[in-house]
C-alpha cells in the first residue's frame, strides 16, 4: 500500500456545517447562522461521489455515540458508488472479533473488496463508559492486542484447522472465517501511548498519527519502524489532518479567521474542561499545541504552529485538531513534506465537507498528481 500518496477523506455521520464543528468529542450543536446538515444518506452519498469523483481512495468513517453506526451508513453508501473504499472505524471491545471477521468477510464479498478497518480502542474513559466498558487504559490495549491476534487468526484459519484463543479478555474456541477472494482488509491504528504503540507495531499495517509539526512526526516514524522491525514487521504511516485549501494563501486564512470568528471564549473553555479529562495521549498532545491560551487570538494566523499548520481545530474539537492551511501549491508542498517525513496515508476533511472535498481535489490534489507523487487508485 506504500509507495506514493494515498489521500482519503471523511464521512461526517454526525452531520456537517461550515463552522468548527466539536465540543470535544466530535459531538456538536451548531451555534451560528449557517444552520446544521444532517448526516441524511443522500447528504452523506453526495460526500461519498464527490471523493471518488476526485483522487480519494478512501473516506473513513467515525465511530461513538455521536455518530451514525458506520458498519450500516457504509455498506448503505456501498450501492451509491462504484471503486470508493470505506475506513470503517470501530471500537474492538464492544464487539466479538469473530463477528467482526465475518462482518468484514461479508462486506469485502459484497463491494468487491472496498473495505478497510480502522481500530479504534478509546482513550475516553466517559464514552467507553456509555457502552458499558469500564477497564483502563492499558487494559484496553491488551484487549486490543488479543482482539487483533484473534481477528488476524480466524481469518486465516479453515474448517479443517479452525483458530482457538484463551487470554485474558477472549476464550475463542475452533472459530474460522471463509475470507476468500479478498482476505483480511489492511488495519489501520493509532494511539500514542507506549501501550498503543506496541500493539501498532505488533498487529497493525497503517499506523495513524494526528498531525503535528512534520519533524514531530518524523520521530514517531522512525519509532515504531524501529519497533516494528523489531518484531519482525513492517509499518506503513498516515495522518489525519483538516485542510483548508484556497487559490491563493490569503483567501485560505480568511476562511480560517472566519471559522474562528464564530466561536466563542466559553465554548473554548467547556471544551478544553472536556478534553482535559480524556485519557488519551494523542489528545494531551493535541491540546498542548494550544497550552496556556486563554483568550481566542485575533487573528488565525497566531494560531499557525508550523509553516501552514494550524491549531484552530483543536481549540473545541476532539482528536484530530490541526489542519493544512494556504494555497494549493502550499497544502501540496506540506502534504510532501509529511510524505518525506515517512507518511503515505492522508486522511482529511473540511467544512463543509462536500464543497471542501471539490476545493481540495480540484487544487492541492491536482498539484500533487501532476508531481506523480499520488499512488494509483484501485478499481474493482
Amino acid at each position: 500500500m506504500n509507495g506514493g500518496v494515498h489521500l482519503h477523506w471523511y464521512l461526517p455521520t454526525n452531520g456537517d456545517s461550515r463552522g468548527l464543528t466539536g465540543s470535544g468529542n466530535d459531538s456538536h450543536l451548531v451555534e451560528f447562522a449557517g444552520g446544521h446538515r444532517a448526516p441524511s444518506l443522500s447528504y452523506l452519498a453526495e460526500i461519498a461521489r464527490a471523493a471518488e469523483a476526485q483522487d480519494f481512495h478512501a473516506v473513513l468513517t467515525p465511530t461513538g455515540t455521536w455518530c451514525e453506526d458506520a458498519w450500516i451508513t457504509t455498506a448503505a453508501l456501498s450501492r451509491e458508488t462504484n471503486r470508493l473504499k470505506f475506513l470503517v472505524a470501530f471500537r474492538p471491545g464492544l464487539i466479538s472479533p469473530t463477528l467482526v471477521a465475518h462482518q468484514a468477510a461479508t462486506f469485502q464479498r459484497i463491494t468487491n473488496g472496498r473495505l478497510l478497518l480502522n481500530v479504534v480502542t478509546g482513550g475516553d474513559r466517559f464514552e467507553q463508559a456509555r457502552f458499558g466498558d469500564h477497564l483502563d487504559h492499558d487494559s484496553r490495549y491488551a484487549r486490543t492486542r488479543e482482539f487483533l491476534a484473534i481477528l488476524h487468526g480466524v481469518s486465516s484459519a479453515s474448517p479443517d484447522v479452525p483458530f482457538s484463543y484463551k487470554g485474558n479478555h477472549y476464550d475463542i474456541r475452533d472459530a474460522a472465517i471463509a475470507t476468500a477472494p479478498y482476505g483480511l482488509p489492511a488495519i489501520f491504528f493509532g494511539g500514542a501511548s507506549p501501550a498503543a504503540q506496541d500493539v501498532a507495531a505488533e498487529q497493525a499495517d497503517v499506523y495513524l498519527v494526528w498531525g503535528r509539526p512534520p519533524e514531530l512526526e518524523a520521530q514517531t516514524v522512525r519509532h515504531l519502524k524501529a519497533k516494528a522491525t523489531a518484531k519482525g514487521r513492517s509499518l506503513t504511516f498516515g495522518v489525519r489532518l483538516h485542510v483548508i485549501s484556497r487559490d491563493t494563501e490569503a483567501e485560505a486564512w480568511a476562511v480560517a479567521d472566519k471559522l474562528l470568528s464564530w466561536l466563542s471564549p466559553e465554548r473554548v473553555r467547556a471544551a478544553r474542561e472536556l478534553l482535559a479529562k480524556s485519557e488519551s495521549v494523542g489528545q494531551s498532545q493535541m491540546s498542548a499545541l494550544n497550552a496556556g491560551r486563554d483568550t481566542l487570538p485575533a487573528s488565525a494566523r497566531e494560531l499557525e504552529i508550523y509553516p501552514g499548520l494550524w491549531s484552530g481545530y483543536g481549540l473545541v474539537r476532539g482528536g484530530a485538531g490541526t489542519a493544512l492551511v494556504g494555497s494549493h501549491a502550499q497544502v501540496a508542498d506540506l502534504i510532501e513534506t509529511y510524505h518525506r517525513a515517512g507518511f503515505d496515508h492522508f486522511i482529511l476533511s473540511g467544512q463543509p465537507h462536500l464543497e471542501e472535498a471539490w476545493h481540495f481535489g480540484e487544487g492541492a490534489a491536482a498539484r500533487l498528481r501532476a508531481r506523480n507523487l499520488l499512488a494509483p487508485i484501485s478499481t474493482p
